[in-house]
């Protein structure tokens, strides 16, 4: 599975953004897709996940905030990301995972990740 990421870039706190991610390959092999940020310094940290069914699971520091979701038949997940703070700032990746465990904040259980994009939030 490919992963291809884009819609990062510069925005005023308080702003919004959409990141978008499109996959392919086997795609059929994947149940869960989600985004993951690394800020400078900073270890990788879940953002939200979505499943085939279209459950969702955000980090507490995102609720409310950002929204994802998924559009099967494209294999693409998009991020929709308002009232952005400056410590939104960081890389953002999209990962694909063939898990069906609950635990869809863990890194180890992503198999696939795209290249990031950089979100950079100003104050």
């Amino acid at each position: 599975v490919q992963l291809q990421a884009s819609g990062g870039g510069l925005v005023l706190a308080g702003g919004s953004l959409r990141l978008s991610c499109a996959a392919s390959g086997r795609t059929f092999s994947t149940n869960v897709m989600g985004w993951f940020r690394q800020a400078p310094a900073k270890e990788r940290e879940f953002v939200a996940a979505i499943n085939r069914s279209g459950s969702t699971s955000y980090a507490d520091s995102v609720k409310g905030r950002f929204t994802i979701s998924r559009d099967n038949a494209k294999n693409t997940v998009a991020l929709e990301m308002n009232s952005l703070k400056p410590e939104d700032t960081a890389v953002y990746y999209c990962a694909a995972s063939s898990t069906y465990s609950s635990t869809w904040y863990i890194t180890n259980l992503y198999n696939y990740w795209g290249q990031g994009t950089l979100v950079t939030v100003s104050s």
